[in-house]
């Protein structure tokens, strides 16, 4: 009884967290509704926007899409969904799927060649962008062959990344909050820090679910 309190519990908090900050995510999304050039993070991006015909293209594409894989996403983790409620859980996760190969990677891969920060933080926006895409695809191909186990390993994997767009925001704080850096070395430290400690986490529940 105790355990099914604190799972309970436990559970609550992960999705109160997690609704939370996809509302923080929908706040600046909604920034860009109108399709400026200058909209907030664009201002300084400009070289980018005048000089680079694909570049806004890429950013709205990116910014959209990610924002729609972050529920999508975390749906297909859900017991209750996938125990009853199996055609919604196919469905959203088609949609995930579509999202991230059509759209949210590809169009990342592609603005993370421009990132701020130089050549370090452009490597790891572009590294970020191709492992995703690839567990991604590789969650649809492991399913289609019925290995179940494997599909769930790297939907853990996915997901990890997709919420990289959560954790970059939040080690963004941490750091100028407690560091004051300078923007160059910011950009360069998030660039890393807001996925490659999601992907160890995944790697460590995955470990523990053997």
């Amino acid at each position: 009884m105790i355990s099914d309190w604190k799972n309970t519990t436990y559970n609550l908090v992960l999705i109160l967290m997690f609704t939370y900050s996809c509302m923080l995510m929908g706040e600046i999304t909604w920034r860009y509704r109108n399709f400026e050039l200058d909209a907030s993070f664009l201002q300084i991006k400009q070289t980018e926007v005048t000089q680079i015909s694909w570049y806004k293209y890429a950013f709205y594409i990116h910014v959209i899409s990610a924002v729609l894989a972050l529920p999508a996403g975390f749906t297909q983790f859900n017991k209750t969904i996938l125990r009853n409620y199996p055609r919604v859980h196919h469905v959203l996760g088609y949609l995930y799927v579509a999202i991230i190969l059509g759209c949210a990677a590809p169009s990342g891969f592609l603005i993370g060649m421009k990132a701020n920060g130089g050549l370090i933080a452009q490597i790891a926006f572009t590294v970020l962008a191709c492992l995703w895409f690839y567990y991604t695809l590789q969650a649809v191909l492991r399913a289609k062959i019925g290995d179940f186990k494997a599909h769930k390993n790297f939907m853990i994997r996915s997901f990890a990344l997709t919420c990289s767009a959560l954790t970059l925001r939040y080690w963004k704080v941490i750091l100028v909050y407690f560091f004051h850096p300078n923007p160059m070395d910011l950009y360069q430290l998030i660039a890393w820090l807001g996925w490659i400690p999601n992907l160890l986490l995944a790697e460590w529940i995955i470990n523990q679910n053997k």
